[in-house]
């Protein structure tokens, strides 16, 4: 609880530890708020589907609430509310701040009195897509600050956001988002393709950063490094030279 996760990819995708991020917390009995930018909400739900969790089923229950970004940016853009009356969550596309996406946050996670979900979880996919869409970095990096203190601190839940990095990346602006992140995280899981290519029997290496120095100014950050292979219901993950095509 009160922990930062951030998911990381570098030429490869890392879609799948959003898939199994919202599965998991789901399962745990979390309330969930998903801020959804890349992808529609059937597409998250077939996925689910396959591990296990329906997510139309969580939604009526009001355990996930479920912020499907491509819809609510054609709704903006061409004039039609979602709910009369209420402002989008993404004001940020005619406004400087991402106030409005905040407060959907955190009036999504407030628990109500008749709520027996276990912990509140902030899940985004992916942050990056705020900025393609206009917003500022310093607005970013302060709605993620604002959230790691409502959701973190105050609720005493969970926040896991996804960001897509390029070592070699003209985009400064994505680039600067990514590294203050890292700065701010409980915990870092940094997916990456293979520097020699595509294999079928390994797909990318894990990097796992666990940020010890973050409570402790003495400590080492602790990293394990793992590769793995997704198949169409879970991730094998081996040591390094242990997959299946060496052995």
């Amino acid at each position: 609880q009160g922990k930062f996760t951030l998911l990381r990819d570098t030429r490869t995708d890392g879609s799948f530890l959003v898939h199994h991020f919202l599965s998991f917390y789901l399962r745990a009995g979390c309330k969930v708020c998903f801020v959804a930018l890349l992808q529609s909400f059937s597409h998250y739900s077939i996925v689910a589907q396959k591990l296990g969790v329906n997510l139309a089923a969580a939604k009526e229950q009001g355990q996930l609430v479920f912020l499907e970004g491509l819809k609510s940016c054609l709704d903006l853009l061409f004039g039609e509310e979602e709910q009369p009356g209420q402002p989008s969550p993404l004001q940020f596309l005619s406004t400087c701040d991402l106030r409005a996406l905040f407060d959907f946050v955190r009036v999504s996670l407030t628990p109500c009195a008749h709520d027996s979900w276990k912990g509140p979880v902030l899940l985004v996919d992916d942050l990056s897509v705020l900025l393609s869409l206009g917003a500022a970095p310093v607005a970013v990096l302060d709605f993620i600050h604002y959230c790691r203190v409502s959701v973190c601190c105050q609720l005493q839940g969970n926040v896991v956001v996804l960001v897509h990095s390029s070592e070699d990346s003209e985009d400064e602006e994505n680039e600067l988002v990514v590294n203050s992140l890292c700065h701010h995280s409980d915990l870092i899981l940094w997916a990456e393709g293979l520097a020699t290519g595509f294999c079928k029997d390994v797909h990318g290496q894990m990097k796992i950063i666990k940020r010890l120095s973050l409570r402790q100014a003495a400590e080492q950050d602790l990293v394990q490094i793992y590769q793995y292979k997704i198949q169409d219901r879970n991730v094998t993950f081996f040591a390094r030279g242990l997959s299946a095509a060496v052995l």
